[in-house]
């Protein structure tokens, strides 16, 4: 038995983590989608992969950075300042890269591939890169 109250200990802090994480994970995709200008959720349900391709690893790119924070923060506020940190980081990447490539919005609304897998590794690239900067 007290193996087990050991074993749920972490019960609180975990559940308290993981909310955090799935609030900051859709506040991202919101912001994300606000700052779009193309609407990523009906490219999607008109079965546009590259847009689909994209919005993933936008989501993906964050989620690397946010569960680096969650296993290096000393506390929940910590981890919360983290996932901002990070949040500002990736949307700061998607509008450099959208300066490099103004039409990239009309090119993914087309389903063009090669242009929306570059944005979308670049997503993933500076997610990781932003996890292996918050292992402080």
């Amino acid at each position: 038995m007290a193996d087990l109250q050991a074993s749920l200990s972490g019960i609180v802090p975990f559940i308290a983590y993981f909310v955090a994480a799935i609030a900051m994970l859709l506040i991202f995709m919101k912001i994300y989608t606000v700052m779009t200008p193309h609407d990523e959720m009906a490219l999607i349900k008109e079965n546009n992969v590259a847009a689909s391709l994209v919005f993933s690893a936008a989501f993906f790119g964050f989620s690397l950075p946010l569960a680096s924070a969650a296993a290096n923060s000393v506390n929940i506020f910590d981890f919360i300042i983290w996932g901002i940190i990070a949040c500002v980081a990736q949307l700061i990447a998607y509008q450099i890269f959208r300066r490099f490539y103004p039409k990239i919005t009309s090119r993914i609304e087309q389903g063009e591939m090669a242009i929306s897998t570059k944005l979308a590794a670049i997503s993933v690239t500076v997610g990781l890169l932003n996890a292996a900067c918050i292992t402080y």
